[in-house]
């Protein structure tokens, strides 16, 4: 879990940013309030904070009160900053300065889904190693070249704990309780949600897109490993197929049977999808996103996603950019 182990955690603090995720913020807090009521005791407290005091919406727009603002925060084992979408529009000054100062009262601080993103924006990941949300891996290694970033479900690195989505959360919070409480009470936890797999935190966070297929389907499954390890620099169909192991005829033949589509359309598919992530969550030109995602120019990118989604890359970047309040 980590190179660094420290003292069980007993007393969490969870920060909620505007979109958080909800399943993110159920995973955090129920395993420690299950395990509270199987070990009939209150073994575990948290309280719930915004930057102003003031209830928050959740990405599927879930209002969730808080116990205070951030700075009411007081005698926490541990701070969590749970942030999704549109998280980047937090990063000014002042709420930077605020996440530093309440972090030199914090004996352990977390970001929990995109929250790492935030803390390393802040200065507070350099040096560590952490792990984000699969999607926004990329950019946390490429804004932040001085933190070692991971691809696991959830890392331990000292005084700094990083998870990526709600599940690798429901993980990093089954093996906190086991530390303190220990196996037996962990594997209760487990049983009351249904959880029959504890995944450890070495484990990538991304399901492969070919994992659906690989019993009914294994050529479309190998076809589809083959295309997500191929979106910046396509391949053509026969080369898919001949790495897929089958004939294009066969390949052909699988995607309409699995899937009702073409391979060329299905591959198309897969990387308008990763142009549309990264004019949503980034700054990047849309020249750039056409070269990170197989397009040989931008105006080829916008013919196409107009032709898939029905506008162009321009409407999307300005669903990105809609107004939204920001903390100071």
């Amino acid at each position: 879990m980590s190179r660094h182990s420290t003292n069980p955690l007993q007393r969490f603090g969870f920060l909620l940013l505007p979109e958080f995720s909800t399943l993110c913020l159920a995973n955090a807090v129920e395993p420690l309030r299950a395990a509270n009521t199987l070990a009939d005791g209150a073994h575990y407290h948290w309280s719930l904070v915004s930057m102003d005091g003031e209830p928050v919406a959740s990405s599927s727009a879930v209002h969730v009160a808080v116990d205070g603002g951030l700075e009411s925060l007081s005698g926490c084992d541990a701070l969590f900053v749970i942030a999704s979408y549109g998280y980047d529009r937090f990063a000014t000054s002042a709420f930077k300065a605020r996440l530093r100062r309440t972090a030199r009262s914090v004996p352990v601080l977390g970001g929990l889904d995109t929250g790492p993103w935030l803390l390393a924006d802040a200065g507070l990941l350099d040096g560590y190693r952490a792990t984000i949300h699969w999607q926004e891996s990329t950019r946390l290694e490429e804004d932040f070249p001085e933190i070692e970033v991971s691809g696991e479900r959830y890392v331990r690195d000292r005084d700094r704990i990083t998870a990526g989505g709600a599940t690798a959360v429901l993980d990093l919070m089954l093996r906190l309780v086991r530390e303190r409480l220990g196996d037996a009470l962990a594997i209760d936890v487990m049983r009351l949600f249904l959880y029959d797999t504890e995944h450890q935190a070495e484990l990538p966070q991304r399901v492969p897109l070919s994992a659906p297929f690989i019993a009914r389907a294994p050529d479309v499954a190998r076809a589809i490993a083959v295309m997500e390890e191929a979106v910046e620099d396509p391949l053509a169909i026969p080369e898919i197929a001949r790495r897929a192991g089958c004939s294009q005829r066969r390949l052909e033949r699988s995607f309409a049977a699995t899937l009702a589509v073409t391979p060329t359309q299905y591959y198309r598919a897969m990387r308008l999808g990763a142009a549309r992530h990264l004019l949503l969550e980034t700054g990047q030109t849309v020249a750039d996103i056409a070269a990170r995602t197989g397009f040989s120019s931008a105006a080829i990118l916008s013919r196409a996603y107009r032709t898939y989604f029905g506008y162009p890359p321009i409407e999307t970047r300005r669903q990105s950019k809609n107004p939204k309040d920001t903390f100071s």
